[in-house]
């Protein structure tokens, strides 16, 4: 299995602080987001960018990445010769899941191949004569959703496998495909039930049932609080001083936006409507606005700035005069 160098996926250093790695993620995500993207690997580098914000937004997972990092990738192979847990995927290091063997190695988790842990803890190796009778294992596996696809009832299609043995003990390796329906306002953590699509049962057992488990995809413009929705509106000094209009993007389109004058950085924005669904209706979406300095390389803007200073710095500190 192939060694994944996070910081080289998300271009940046190793030493990046939590901003840059936020920042560097949200840039890639919206490059390469499949609903938006033209690559032809698109989806495939979406979730090697996802996988390694993952990791690198964690401090406790960053940490345990970067000790195996330092031992570099043949260190990390031989380990797994030696006994590691990882599952091999000879077409793509992500398989069917949502993370890969590697990240899966070091982390465990759902991803891994489903092999039909049921509700009683038992394993389907514990089978015994071809006339047992036993309810097919319950399967849960992870589903990954954005943001958009809260707004509305939506049909995603789905891939799994799981391992059955039938009475005599012959292994075989199921595969299945559906579509699953969504239903609008679901949350991160939440599990659908799929009856009947869990592993095969023994004899004439019912076979047993398939959770998903809903994970959001972080967004590359914003930021969850519960049902609302957090976007950052960088803004010149003159545009905050004097007021301004601007369009400005929402999960359903855009929309306009005036900022007031004389407004300060800091200040939140409420647009009603436009966060996310839930079941008492729909969040609001809030822009927090942002003053972000222009280039004063030229004298002209340096000279401006001089004048501005003579002239304000003193009145907007008055409160501080004992």
């Amino acid at each position: 299995m192939d060694f994944q160098d996070y910081y080289k996926i998300l271009l940046v250093a190793p030493g990046a602080d939590s901003e840059t790695i936020k920042t560097a993620y949200r840039k890639l995500a919206r490059k390469y987001h499949p609903d938006v993207s033209g690559h032809h690997e698109a989806e495939e580098k979406f979730k090697q960018i996802a996988e390694a914000y993952e990791v690198l937004k964690d401090p406790n997972k960053r940490a345990q990445y970067d000790q195996l990092r330092e031992s570099a990738a043949q260190g990390y192979g031989q380990r797994q010769a030696q006994g590691g847990t990882a599952q091999q995927n000879s077409q793509s290091p992500f398989g069917q899941g949502r993370f890969s063997a590697f990240f899966s190695s070091l982390f465990g988790g759902a991803d891994q191949p489903a092999q039909g842990v049921g509700t009683h803890g038992s394993s389907q190796q514990d089978f015994s004569t071809s006339n047992s009778v036993r309810k097919g294992q319950d399967i849960e596996t992870e589903l990954q959703i954005s943001l958009e696809d809260r707004l509305t009832t939506t049909t995603k299609r789905i891939s799994y496998s799981f391992s059955h043995r039938d009475g005599w003990g012959r292994a075989s390796q199921v595969s299945k495909i559906l579509n699953v329906k969504i239903p609008a306002g679901v949350v991160d953590g939440e599990r659908i039930r799929l009856k009947g699509q869990g592993a095969q049962g023994l004899g004439d057992a019912p076979p047993g049932d398939l959770y998903l488990r809903i994970h959001l995809v972080p967004h590359s413009l914003f930021e969850v609080e519960a049902q609302d929705l957090i976007v950052i509106v960088p803004l010149a000094p003159w545009e905050v001083a004097l007021g301004t209009s601007l369009e400005l993007p929402t999960l359903s389109g855009k929309v306009k936006l005036r900022i007031p004058s004389n407004s300060q950085t800091g200040q939140r924005l409420r647009i009603k409507g436009k966060g996310l669904v839930h079941k008492d209706g729909q969040g609001d979406l809030y822009a927090v606005l942002k003053v972000v300095m222009p280039d004063s390389g030229s004298e002209e803007i340096k000279q401006y700035w001089q004048q501005q200073a003579g002239a304000t710095a003193s009145g907007s500190r008055m409160e501080w005069r004992g």
